[in-house]
């Protein structure tokens, strides 16, 4: 007679397992029913196919089978080949999407301000000032000069922050290729048009070429150390998104596709503004229930907003929305969080500034968020409807202590 412990027999590992089965279900289920599709990795006919170099590149961490199945693919399909990238900046965020698409094969150029800057990325494999214990993939190449970075570009990625970018492109428009379509990484609102990268793009690169977004709860570090991420690429025109997605896709990125720009330009600006506030309340002590909470309300503050300028609810609520705002407000690597953490710890906004070399979106976008939704929104007593965003602000001006 066999010795085995019957099933029924501990009430608490079949509760377990049964709360294990309807968890996974349900994100199966999510996963399926969800509006966002997802898109398969780039697949390219010669050299050999880069899902093959990835599952043996020693650099790819080995992901659980139930995560590797989440971040699978369903289809796949060819780009254009050869494809080349340009990537515009050389921030964290700029040396973790080049790396991502060198990854899977494909040569990549980083345009950065200077040519001491190219000649060491191209000597040592790394950026001399960001993430300079990383290493970026052979496929990745650097250079100061436009007319070099983007005269063969099939696809184009800006990385460069909002309040930066319109300077940016005003001084590289003549040597883009015409009609080469652009993928902002950028998130946020420019402070002296109020404009959102989708317009700034037109307004500098013209309407002749197609645009698309990414946004997602997306740290770079965690992305050049291959951690699973999942991402969402918006454009109005679905196959460049699908294309993009196919471009970026690997067994540790995955990449959905939406349609909806709005949703996801106003998901990723709102977020670094709630982020702060999350850290002021993290700064001060008040503790994680207080923190959760705020945190849900500026989500229902971004929803309001997103929804009275056109968005999708399903987008606000994916990733791009509730999604990265978890990861801003509690992640650890979050650099509007810990800007907030400062300003509650009795800072001043300036001598936060003062102290930093890297840029914290949510500072500029806080300004620019109350001067748009005083701009667009009707009704009385704004401050009422968005008390978070316009606290954030009057905090940052100094009109309220932390």
């Amino acid at each position: 007679m066999s010795s085995a412990i019957p099933f029924n027999s501990s009430p608490l590992p079949r509760f377990t397992v049964r709360i294990l089965y309807v968890l996974v279900l349900a994100i199966l289920l999510i996963s399926h029913a969800c509006s966002l599709v997802p898109s398969a990795p780039l697949l390219i006919r010669s050299p050999p196919s880069p899902r093959r170099r990835l599952a043996s590149s020693p650099s790819r961490r080995r992901l659980p089978p139930f995560v590797t199945s989440l971040l699978a693919s369903d289809s796949s399909h060819a780009l254009p080949y050869p494809v080349r990238v340009a990537v515009l900046g050389g921030g964290n965020f700029a040396l973790a999407l080049a790396s991502t698409v060198a990854r899977n094969g494909v040569g990549t150029t980083l345009l950065v301000r200077d040519a001491e800057t190219a000649a060491s990325i191209n000597s040592d494999r790394r950026h001399p000032r960001y993430m300079s214990d990383l290493a970026l993939p052979p496929a990745v190449s650097a250079t100061a000069d436009p007319e070099v970075a983007l005269k063969s570009a099939t696809y184009i990625i800006h990385a460069v922050p909002v309040q930066y970018s319109r300077a940016f492109l005003r001084q590289i428009a003549s040597h883009v290729p015409p009609h080469t379509p652009v993928l902002s990484a950028s998130k946020g609102i420019e402070t002296t048009s109020l404009g959102f990268m989708n317009e700034i793009l037109e307004e500098e690169l013209g309407t002749e070429r197609e645009y698309a977004f990414l946004s997602g709860p997306s740290f770079a570090r965690e992305i050049m150390e291959c951690l699973a991420t999942a991402v969402v690429v918006a454009s109005t025109d679905k196959q460049l998104a699908s294309d993009l997605a196919d471009l970026l896709s690997s067994p540790t990125f995955r990449v959905f596709t939406s349609s909806d720009v709005t949703g996801v330009e106003v998901g990723g600006s709102v977020k670094n503004v709630i982020a702060i506030s999350s850290g002021i309340c993290e700064g001060l002590n008040l503790g994680m229930n207080a923190q959760a909470s705020l945190v849900t309300r500026g989500c229902a503050e971004m929803r309001r907003l997103g929804l009275y300028m056109g968005a999708e609810p399903s987008t606000l609520a994916g990733l791009s929305g509730v999604g990265d705002t978890f990861g801003t407000c509690f992640g650890p690597l979050s650099r509007n969080r810990a800007f907030g953490v400062r300003l509650g710890k009795g800072e001043t906004m300036a001598e936060i500034l003062a102290d930093t070399n890297e840029v914290a979106e949510g500072v500029d976008t806080a300004f620019a968020l109350v001067d748009l939704i005083k701009g667009k929104s009707k009704g009385y007593r704004l401050d009422l409807k968005y008390p978070i965003i316009f606290g954030v602000r009057n905090i940052l001006e100094g009109k309220l202590d932390a």
